[in-house]
């Protein structure tokens, strides 16, 4: 049964809805990310130096095995290669998947994926030194099941990245332009720890600002933004003229969290 912290998170997510009649005028899935939009880092492009970073690095030490819950394209799990020495991704996503795949073969690191949801394919999956899941949690309503995931599946550590505000609060200038609607402002960080200590878990936490959108093309931004705001490709060009007037924040606060894993 949900506590408190968990229903107040699961109603702020659900403000988050888009409304019927402007998700019917869509042309395309506008929450789907695809893995342009959450690229890994280049082969020969040092990853960057964070507490996210730091913490994982710390847990795996001299070296182990890594499982990455959302991965994405590996963008969370694949820089630590080496010291990792194993890489195991979950994600609902087969075009993510066949991206972490390639990366991985790329790079030459021991590597399996799981299709699906987590938790509900975690018992399919083995248990790693550490798992990381980087900017995942405001997509889960039932958030003190999916830590309880993670930390059942880490001998070691667990060490998730999230924004300090949903991540998607930046556009709410650009919903009331084009089609007046109010947007909400949370869940937040803060939320998401209440519903981890509501669960018996009490992470560490590190906060750092940094550039929102490193490493998107501008370009491609606006298209993604197009989409998700459920207009039609022709209208990208508007959509470029009021990012130039109602632009994002150029940075954003980035909360890791870490604590321990209950895996033997």
């Amino acid at each position: 049964m949900a506590g408190d912290a968990e229903r107040r998170w699961a109603e702020q997510l659900a403000a988050w809805a888009i409304p019927d009649e402007i998700r019917s005028q869509a042309v395309a899935d506008p929450w789907k990310l695809t893995p342009r939009l959450v690229p890994v880092p280049a082969r020969d492009e040092a990853p960057g130096d964070t507490p996210t970073r730091r913490a994982a690095l710390a847990a795996l030490g001299d070296g182990g095995t890594v499982l990455d819950v959302g991965a994405g394209s590996g963008a969370a799990s694949l820089p630590l290669v080496p010291p990792a020495t194993d890489v195991t991704a979950v994600d609902e996503g087969d075009d993510m998947l066949e991206a972490f795949t390639a990366r991985a073969a790329e790079i030459g690191v021991a590597h399996r994926v799981y299709p699906g949801r987590w938790p509900d394919v975690g018992a399919d999956v083995p248990v790693a030194d550490l798992v990381v899941s980087n900017h995942v949690l405001y997509n889960v309503p039932d958030l003190a099941g999916f830590v309880v995931g993670l930390t059942s599946h880490a001998r070691r550590r667990v060490v998730v990245e999230i924004t300090g505000r949903h991540p998607v609060s930046g556009t709410n200038p650009l919903w009331k332009h084009f089609w007046n609607l109010d947007r909400p402002d949370g869940p937040t960080a803060d939320d998401a720890i209440a519903v981890l200590e509501e669960a018996g878990i009490r992470p560490e936490t590190a906060r750092e600002l940094r550039p929102g959108f490193r490493g998107v093309p501008h370009g491609e931004r606006a298209a993604f933004l197009t989409r998700r705001l459920c207009l039609p490709p022709e209208r990208e060009p508007e959509v470029e003229e009021a990012l130039a007037r109602l632009p994002e924040p150029p940075e954003r606060e980035y909360v890791t969290l870490s604590w321990d894993g209950t895996a033997k």
